[in-house]
């Protein structure tokens, strides 16, 4: 045993206390430890035992050492009690690692044979520190630096260090690594400290031994002849080698900066294939699929994926391990015919849009293609039987099907079916059967009708609402006619009665009722987008003035409380704002009806701009920027059948007498002949909210301009002179018109037909003032006199009347041509009005 040991000068020395006897126990129990330490490490194997043994025999050197030495001796210092004894020293000399403990000032209290050895001390009087011993090679200077400044500070603290030493035989120099540590000593009053030294040189070298092999290991996977990558459950792709990497045109150390998903380096929906691996618990399933990866030029590279994923009990997949097979022209010395072969058809079947998927006598999945995972599988569930593709309603109508396949029937009926979980997707299946099959007994093939029925289902509802339209002006037309001449005939027996006649109120009450059927005709008009619209640049909160919120407030009674909810700044548009008025009363109207023990209609206006277009139900909205108008109400709400007819004319839920059916149609007919879109979405005992998007207008620079406020004028004399040319193929209608500009000192000249009245034209002696004619006649229409009648007055003034929109005729004029219009019915006020004004231009 060789021991080191500086005794403490006269002023350091403390006041000396009796000597303590030894604990036996203390000596026991510590050995007893020990020896259940080294059983279990014996247990253990040697590259597992071996950092365990370091580090425990580490600790147990300091706590053994010193333990046994204050639990024994009493004393921290070696005396000749403790080297009586022996165990301390025992203990110190067997352990491997080197122990020093110094005391104030650096002086050597105890170092062990194995620190000696480490230190290259032959003897006690050439110890030294671990500063000094350490500290002369430049590469572990800064370590043991680090390690003093620790020590001054009471710290515990641990350092590595490579020191360059001549080797053992001589020849040249080996590195050697140290791990030291230094820790105070808390029964000294952190005045001592303890230093550890172990030559960690063969750990180390057998760490480095292992980088190498793993090094080796990573280089020979990148460099195989096969591509692999591993993704997780989410798709996310945690490592590619360099082969594969080398396929897809990427550098190997950009593959882990690039985000890799298999959504990214496989073609079109091929990751579903990936994705849709039947789950099982605490297994490891393995899969061969063909599909084409997609490089990072775009050009598709085919390739045969052996897919290998584990499971966990709860059937959650692991990270995938997956070996990528090059099959693409010249990747191999196999048969290239038949691997050509299979190469088209993997990439027609994985690629086609057609849903397609083989299945057995008992309907269980064989095989699918791309697009059949991802139309009935997706990401988040896998589908094993073909019957679960649909839901529980249409799975006989499609198992018939199957059935008939299996017999060998070849003409088969396509099954529509929402898809399982989805019903707003609709697939149809065609089935055909196989004839000796591996197990397969008959072909599914299924594709995706959704926007096809979409599509249908507007264009039948566009046709239905283009005929009632048809149907609705048609019918509008003949009404206004006939309105035109009660109200005419109307105005021209009042003009002839004192309000004190007793037939004035009878008069009065047929032109009031006059006036009301011209109001549903207007309607009618709406609904079909043919009454006249006098459009204007506006901001839709114009629409909402102090006028019309006094106005709603009197439509909706004390019960329902009126929300006004206006964003600013909104867009401008073009639109009729009498209209939009109607529009605004018609819903609220309808809303106040459905909320009849009182309830809340809020109405919002703001900006939507839409980067995609937007489908509701059979009507779809393009994008662009528009001005939203939201009318929400609590009422009672209705049913998906009801929803499905509301803009229907003469459609009403209400009792008898009660409503004409025509609000919401004629609210639909405004919007559409607007440019705009009208969404509806009800949930029964909740309520019902009207979207109506229009249109941003863009103002031009005339629009722009500042306007001048128009000043009231003073009502004028309707009368005038000049000879005018009524042309109506209508008599009722030509008798009163002529009849009341007659009675306005204008000469009139009737003509029943266009070709009439180029006649009286060209036989007429004087000059005629004006044209006052139809649009729809017989023989000749308003558009085509037009033109006859400008070859022989280019200046002519005309003036068309109709109970058409002025927009339904004047496309069929050339370009610039200059009229004026007068829509039916209109009084004889307004008939004279006309005139005059057109005359006086």
């Amino acid at each position: 045993m060789t021991e080191t040991r500086l005794d403490p000068p006269a002023s350091d020395t403390e006041p000396e206390k009796p000597e303590k006897e030894g604990s036996i126990g203390v000596v026991i129990l510590l050995a007893m430890a020990l020896i259940t330490i080294a059983v279990a490490l014996a247990l253990m194997g040697r590259e597992e035992a071996r950092p365990v043994v370091l580090g425990l025999l580490a600790f147990l050197a300091v706590v053994g050492v010193f333990s046994l030495f204050a639990a024994s001796v009493g004393l921290v210092r070696f005396s000749d009690k403790r080297r009586a004894d022996g165990f301390g020293e025992i203990i110190a000399e067997d352990v491997p690692e080197g122990m020093l403990v110094t005391g104030r000032g650096g002086r050597i209290l105890f170092a062990n044979a194995a620190y000696m050895r480490l230190t290259d001390a032959e003897r006690a009087a050439d110890v030294r520190g671990v500063e000094r011993a350490f500290a002369g090679d430049a590469e572990a200077s800064e370590a043991i630096f680090r390690l003093s400044q620790a020590a001054a500070a009471g710290r515990r603290a641990e350092e590595e260090v490579r020191i360059e030493r001549a080797a053992p035989d001589g020849e040249g120099r080996r590195a050697t690594w140290y791990r030291i540590r230094v820790q105070p000593l808390a029964s000294r009053g952190k005045r001592d400290l303890l230093w550890q030294v172990a030559d960690i040189t063969h750990d180390r070298v057998r760490q480095e031994d292992v980088f190498r092999e793993l090094q080796r290991a990573i280089d020979n996977l990148d460099h195989a002849p096969a591509g692999f990558f591993s993704a997780d459950s989410a798709g996310r792709i945690r490592y590619v080698n360099a082969t594969l990497a080398g396929w897809l045109g990427y550098d190997i150390a950009e593959t882990e900066t690039a985000s890799l998903t298999l959504d990214r380096i496989m073609s079109g929906d091929s990751a579903a294939l990936v994705h849709n691996m039947e789950p099982a618990p605490g297994e490891v399933r393995v899969e061969t699929i063909d599909l084409d990866l997609v490089r990072r030029d775009g050009r598709t590279l085919p390739v045969r994926l052996l897919h290998r994923v584990a499971f966990d009990q709860a059937g959650n997949p692991g990270t995938s391990r997956t070996i990528v097979l090059n099959r693409s022209a010249g990747a191999g010395d196999v048969a290239e015919t038949l691997r050509a072969a299979e190469v088209r058809f993997a990439r027609f079947f994985n690629n086609t849009p057609l849903a397609i998927a083989t299945v057995d006598r008992n309907g269980r999945i064989e095989r699918t293609n791309a697009a059949f995972a991802r139309l009935f599988a997706g990401k988040d569930r896998s589908v094993r039987n073909i019957a679960d593709c649909v839901g529980e309603r249409d799975r006989e109508a499609l198992l018939d099907t199957l059935d008939a396949a299996f017999s060998g029937q070849a003409e088969l009926k396509p099954v529509d079916a929402p898809v399982a979980g989805d019903a707003v997707r609709i697939s149809r299946f065609y089935a055909s059967p196989v004839e000796d099959g591996d197990g397969e007994a008959a072909i599914v093939y299924a594709l995706d009708i959704t926007e096809q029925k979409a599509l249908e289902a507007q264009f039948a509802q566009g046709q239905k609402m283009q005929a009632v339209g048809q149907l609705a002006g048609g019918i509008a037309h003949d009404f206004n006619n006939v309105l035109t001449a009660i109200i005419g005939f109307s105005d021209l027996l009042l003009a002839n009665h004192r309000p004190t006649d007793p037939s004035f109120n009878d008069i009065m009450n047929i032109k009031h009722n006059a006036n009301r059927a011209a109001g549903l005709v207007r309607q009618l008009l709406a609904f079909s987008r043919r009454q006249t619209l006098r459009p204007q640049v506006l901001k839709l909160a114009d629409v909402m003035s102090a006028d019309m919120q006094v106005l709603l407030a009197r439509l909706l009674g004390a019960k329902v409380e009126l929300n006004l909810d206006q964003a600013r700044d909104l867009w401008l548009i073009r639109a009729d704002v009498n209209q939009l008025e109607q529009v605004i009363i018609n819903l609220a109207v309808n809303a106040r009806d459905a909320m009849p023990e009182g309830g809340k209609l809020t109405i919002r206006t703001r900006n939507d701009g839409r980067d995609e277009p937007m489908t509701s139900g059979d009507a779809t909205m393009p994008a662009g920027e528009y001005v939203l108008l939201e009318v929400e109400d609590t009422g009672t709400g209705m049913p998906p059948e009801v929803m499905a007819k509301i803009f229907d004319p003469f459609f009403t839920t209400k009792e008898v007498g009660k409503g004409t059916g025509l609000g919401l149609s004629t609210v639909y007919g405004i919007i559409k002949q607007t440019g705009g879109f009208i969404f509806a979405d009800s949930t029964p005992g909740k309520g019902t909210c009207f979207r109506i998007y229009l249109p941003r207008h863009m103002p031009t620079a005339e629009e722009a301009a500042p306007k001048r406020e128009a000043v009231a004028e003073a009502p004028r004399d309707l009368t005038g002179r000049g000879t005018i040319l009524l042309v109506e193929d209508e008599e009722a209608v030509r008798a009163f018109a002529a009849r009341a500009l007659a009675s306005r000192g204008y000469t009139v000249l009737e003509a029943d037909t266009g070709v009439a009245a180029l006649e009286i034209m060209d036989s007429h002696e004087g000059t005629v003032d004006l044209v006052v004619s139809d649009v729809v006649m017989p023989e000749m229409d308003g558009p085509t006199l037009l033109k006859e009648v400008r070859k022989r007055n280019p200046k002519l003034k005309v003036i068309f009347v109709s109970g058409y929109a002025e927009d339904a005729f004047a496309k069929n004029l050339e370009g610039g041509e200059q009229f004026h219009f007068l829509p039916k019915p209109f009084n004889l006020k307004e008939l004279a009005a006309t005139v005059k004004e057109v005359m006086s231009a």
